[in-house]
């Protein structure tokens, strides 16, 4: 995993072991896991209305961002890493 996402994946952690009242990640683990994946979905749709409505490479990998944040989120909410992600993805390709 690359620097950046080892900091945001810790970050993640972090809210979810100390939450504040201001950090967003932390009201995610509150609202749950259907808050979680809700959020998921709104980004991966704009993630294809940016990319099939032209609107530029740099809208795209601005909800791309946001999906892959609200998808470490869950990894996070259900006790997984990134590490298992990466796993399954060598599973696949062996």
């Amino acid at each position: 995993m690359s620097s950046t996402l080892e900091t945001l994946f810790s970050t993640i952690e972090e809210r979810k072991a100390n939450p504040t009242s201001e950090s967003y990640t932390a009201k995610l683990f509150t609202a749950g896991e259907g808050k979680i994946c809700q959020k998921i979905g709104e980004e991966a749709v704009e993630v294809v209305v940016a990319a099939l409505g032209n609107e530029g490479d740099d809208r795209v990998l601005y909800e791309m961002a946001d999906m892959f944040y609200h998808s470490l989120v869950l990894l996070s909410a259900r006790d997984l890493t990134f590490a298992d992600l990466e796993a399954e993805l060598a599973r696949r390709f062996k």
